[in-house]
């Protein structure tokens, strides 16, 4: 008499769990974009800001949609003409970055963060800036490095609130 060993069920590929999706944000998610953001606020390492904001700028974000439909992470892109007189390139800003709790440690921020870059190449951008209060781990990993906040776009770096410790990060290509 033989016996088989029993061996764990194969699963076909189509029903492997989903997996989240990068988009752009619409209007219309203004309020979970705003809902997201929220602990972030709360703990200081962003600013707040009014869903009217979001909602009016909702074209800047991109956002890790879960497969039942909610949004697990955003982070906003903000392009910014070049200033020849002053010597600036055409740059970009990332900002208001945040991944839902629950998907930290996932690589969903990377992903995020992967996108967003890819966006920022794609229009053409010279160097992508932002500025954390955190760690900065995620962003020395994928290429950005220390700078000052004179070499980013004017109107971004005069709305950067001193008190608030934040390092100044630049990604180049």
């Amino acid at each position: 008499m033989t016996t088989a060993t029993p061996r764990p069920a194969v699963l076909p590929h189509a029903l492997a769990a989903p997996t989240p999706t990068v988009r752009a944000a619409r209007p219309d998610e203004a309020a979970a974009l705003a809902a997201l953001s929220r602990p972030f606020v709360r703990s200081g390492a962003l600013r707040e800001r009014p869903v009217s904001l979001y909602a009016a700028h909702a074209a800047d974000f991109l956002v890790l949609q879960a497969p039942d439909g909610t949004l697990d992470g955003c982070v906003g892109l903000r392009a910014y003409p070049a200033d020849p007189g002053e010597g600036r390139e055409r740059a970009g800003v990332v900002y208001n970055f945040c991944v839902a709790a629950h998907r930290q440690g996932s690589g969903a921020g990377a992903g995020l963060l992967r996108a967003v870059l890819a966006t920022a190449r794609a229009r053409s951008l010279d160097a992508l800036f932002t500025a954390t209060t955190g760690g900065a781990g995620l962003f020395l990993r994928h290429g950005f490095t220390p700078t000052t906040a004179h070499r980013a776009p004017r109107p971004w770096a005069e709305s950067l609130d001193p008190r608030r410790g934040a390092r100044v990060l630049v990604r180049r290509w």
